[in-house]
């Protein structure tokens, strides 16, 4: 693993909880897992149906990095090699045996050559060889920091770039770009005006990412919210001209949905406002980090604006807010197990694929380790790797709809996932997380038994509530009156219990007061009641619209399971559009569904592809 970060992290423990000697490599073992950007994880999303629910944690940036570090110390397979990569080592290796418990796995035919890597060079001339090599290096890659015309390179502040190492990757064939991300300035606590701001305290329910810890050990502490003015941005305003985003310093696309303040104050001129969000960075420490202001304009420019608020007017800061340029790679040149299609057993996981955001590198970190795993495990008795891999489906994960988006669509700009993505984001919700996805953990080994006992247990426990639901009998003449209180239509004949809970208007908590003996039978779960209580909830009210979506999943299935890699000489294919043809030979995809999924590929060339194939 190249780069200590969120996808680097990850793919260390997947690959090593599977089994496979693994090497962590990164530039600062004091900075594993840094939250580069904001001290959050998740997303602020209650308002709407459970589909589109997410949890949300503040984080202490510090214990943050401590934890993952124990994690790593403590798990078996792992090492970690302080120093940065240079040199991407690469030799081209011939098929010149194929035995016959590979062919299923491989597009090689006996004679054939292919790029294989073999390992890294650092800096300090230390030669790592390995079977396959993940690279997660965030926006270290040629990193550029950008404050007003001042240029520093830099992978994050303080911290240098990584030259070099891209050209050692581009030489083979593999295409790479530029992007632009930025951070917000942090401030000292110690100067803010609180009073002056508006509290914002944190949920303290039951929801967390996980069940299976203590409850939560660290202080709650508030964040703060307050607004832009007038004054504000004609002070920002008059900093343009020494904008790196407008004066032609910066070329590189940034982050739609987490645009500097200067491009808000361009892109939305009318507005007299803008939402600042203030967030402690941790329990021990005076700095605060002020969500909405990213900017890279002139210090002395955020700094003068940033007075104009009532709140900061007293505001000492730690650092100014930055943009930073970095190099990453075309997704689509990737497989859907995020191995390249030029060089095999190199992974990509992270920001180089062009995603943006702490989740999107995990998740993307955590197939990636998971692949590597399985092809080191699995390699030919001449040295080419062929194996099977681990893959999840659109109606799987969302972390399968990113990975599909990244390899099928690529990317014009850094990449976030969204709810609004997932075509099945029904089947997606975060409480059925568990029911989706722990299994194939175990399986893999990257879930341990502690963690699949408690899911069979939960597994079991919702079992029972719907069953109960299913079969217990209500009487019109016992639950009328309650019902009627409870702003529900009464019965007019019996029905069962789960043809309640349908209604929007009741719940479980209401129907345990309406119906005693529901109530008996939610007292008697195991721990975490209110977890399996609302996971049975949501599966019975819902049952109907999961179930038609399940059923459109199913369908698309079956336009997975048809392979078209290699069966279509795609330029000289007439039956579709050139844009078709075009982008259909540029990406190679593997599957008809996935070829429907490829803007600019109609409905009509996917007939016509069916048509040829014979179907």
């Amino acid at each position: 693993m190249i780069g200590g970060g969120h996808a680097g992290c990850e793919a260390a423990t997947a690959s090593a909880n599977m089994g496979a000697k693994t090497l962590l490599v990164t530039m600062d073992m004091n900075k594993i897992a840094q939250m580069s950007c904001n001290p959050a994880v998740g997303g602020i999303n209650r308002s709407k149906g459970p589909a589109v629910w997410s949890p949300r944690a503040q984080c202490d940036r510090g214990k943050f990095i401590w934890k993952w570090r124990s994690v790593l110390d403590a798990t078996p397979n792992l090492d970690i090699w302080q120093d940065q990569a240079d040199e991407l080592l690469v030799e081209e290796v011939e098929c010149v045996a194929m035995a016959s418990h590979c062919a299923p796995h491989s597009d090689l035919q006996v004679g054939e050559h292919t790029k294989q890597v073999v390992g890294v060079k650092t800096i300090w001339g230390a030669e790592i060889r390995a079977k396959a090599v993940i690279i997660t290096a965030g926006t270290f890659l040629n990193g550029l920091m950008h404050i007003g015309r001042k240029m520093v390179p830099g992978g994050r502040i303080a911290e240098p770039a990584v030259p070099h190492f891209t050209e050692s990757i581009t030489r083979h064939g593999i295409r790479s770009a530029r992007m632009k991300t930025g951070t917000p300035v942090r401030i000292d606590k110690r100067s803010i005006h609180f009073e002056d701001m508006e509290r914002q305290d944190g949920e303290n329910g039951y929801y967390k990412f996980s069940y299976l810890g203590e409850p939560r050990p660290l202080q709650q502490l508030p964040c703060w919210v307050c607004y832009t003015n007038p004054e504000v941005h004609q002070t920002l305003l008059s900093g343009l001209d020494d904008s790196p985003l407008y004066n032609g310093q910066i070329q590189s696309i940034g982050p739609r949905y987490c645009p500097s303040i200067e491009t808000k104050l361009v892109t939305f001129p009318e507005r007299p406002q803008h939402l600042l969000f203030l967030e402690p960075e941790g329990e021990d420490t005076n700095e605060m980090y002020l969500n909405g202001f990213s900017s890279s304009l002139p210090m002395d420019v955020q700094i003068e604006a940033l007075k104009k608020i009532p709140a900061l007017r007293d505001i000492k800061v730690y650092r100014p807010g930055y943009a930073i340029e970095y190099d990453f790679f075309d997704p689509t040149q990737l497989k859907h197990s995020l191995e390249s299609k030029v060089i095999s057993g190199l992974f990509m996981a992270g920001q180089v694929n062009g995603t943006t955001g702490y989740e999107e590198a995990g998740g993307q970190g955590t197939l990636a380790g998971i692949n590597a795993a399985l092809l080191v495990g699995s390699v030919c008795c001449d040295g080419i790797a062929t194996h099977s891999t681990f893959e999840l489906k659109r109606d799987e994960a969302y972390i399968g709809v990113l990975i599909d988006d990244l390899v099928t669509k690529g990317v014009d700009e850094p990449y976030r996932m969204f709810t609004s993505r997932a075509e099945y984001r029904i089947l997606l919700r975060q409480d059925d997380a568990d029911a989706r996805l722990t299994e194939k953990a175990y399986e893999l080994g990257i879930a341990k038994r502690d963690r699949y006992d408690w899911w069979i247990e939960k597994k079991e426990a919702i079992e029972r509530i719907e069953e109960f639901c299913r079969t217990y009998a209500i009487k019109p003449k016992l639950v009328n009156g309650a019902l009627e209180a409870a702003g529900s239509t009464p019965l007019v004949y019996g029905c069962k219990l789960e043809d309640l809970v349908a209604r929007p208007e009741l719940n479980f908590e209401k129907l345990q007061e309406i119906v005693p003996a529901f109530r008996e039978v939610i007292e008697q779960l195991p721990n975490r009641k209110e977890e399996i209580a609302e996971a049975a909830e949501i599966h019975i009210k819902y049952k109907g619209y999961i179930e038609r979506e399940r059923m459109v999943a199913e369908k698309m299935h079956r336009l997975e399971n048809i392979k078209i890699k290699g069966k279509f000489d795609y330029p000289n294919l007439t039956a579709i559009s050139t844009e078709a043809r075009q982008k259909l030979e540029k990406i190679q995809p593997e599957t008809l569904a996935q070829a429907s999924r490829i803007p600019g590929v109609s409905p009509s060339d996917i007939n016509a592809m069916l048509v040829l194939l014979g179907r």
